[in-house]
């Protein structure tokens, strides 16, 4: 498992949870692995009761597996949990998208568009990691300018489901639309056009749909949960 750096005045639990969610999108805890309060702790430093805590957070929102007496476990890849993350956050951000069409300033517009350059750059390097940084700061940054923040932070546990699998598809599909999609959407809240901008939104928060069999050519089938 990575660590991560401690945040200033973040408390105990809050880095814990911060941890074991990164890790658990990056696939340092991949699905279906064991986990230990015990081992935890040690690894962050931490007592057992922060990091129980953030596991009964994450137990709560279905991305671990809690049994009695017998330790937990990293949730395998539901598709029906997946598809209803995506479904919120597709919900959530067409409407933020329409907001930041009537809202953006023009340094907003700047920066939306610096982080897309970033992102092509990134993506001619072959480098996924910053390419899931500047993915998630450009979906941050559009909540920013429709100054929908807290709507942002709520969401948030909830699409853990939908990141990861996100996460998964920027590491595998080559000459990813992902980078392009931002492109777009970017060029559309700059022409204010809130049809367009909504229409390519759900374009791009569908490609989990449209990619998956590349996923499975790339990881475990023991990652994904079944289906009845």
């Amino acid at each position: 498992m990575r660590i991560l750096p401690r945040k200033p005045r973040e408390n105990n639990r809050d880095y814990a949870l911060r941890n074991l969610r990164e890790n658990i999108i990056h696939l340092d805890l991949p699905p279906g692995s064991r986990i230990s309060e015990n081992e935890l702790s040690a690894q962050l430093g931490l007592s057992r009761t922060p990091v129980r805590e953030a596991l009964m957070e994450l137990a709560r929102v279905r991305l671990v597996e809690v049994y009695p007496q017998r330790g937990s476990a990293i949730a395998l890849i539901d598709d029906e949990m997946v598809e209803e993350a995506r479904f919120l956050r597709s919900v959530m951000e067409c409407a933020v998208v329409e907001l930041v069409c009537q809202m953006a300033t023009e340094q907003d517009l700047l920066l939306l568009m610096e982080n897309v350059t970033r992102q092509e750059y990134y993506l001619t390097q072959g480098q996924s990691g910053q390419l899931w940084q500047l993915d998630s700061a450009f979906h941050s940054l559009l909540f920013r300018i429709a100054r929908k923040e807290q709507t942002h932070t709520l969401m948030a546990d909830m699409t853990l489901h939908f990141d990861r699998v996100r996460n998964m598809t920027l590491n595998t599909v080559e000459n990813s639309a992902i980078v392009s999609d931002h492109r777009a959407i970017a060029q559309a809240v700059a022409e204010k056009d809130e049809a367009a901008a909504k229409r390519l939104m759900g374009i791009h928060l569908s490609r989990y749909q449209v990619d998956k069999h590349h996923l499975l050519e790339h990881y475990p089938a023991e990652y994904f949960k079944q289906s009845c």
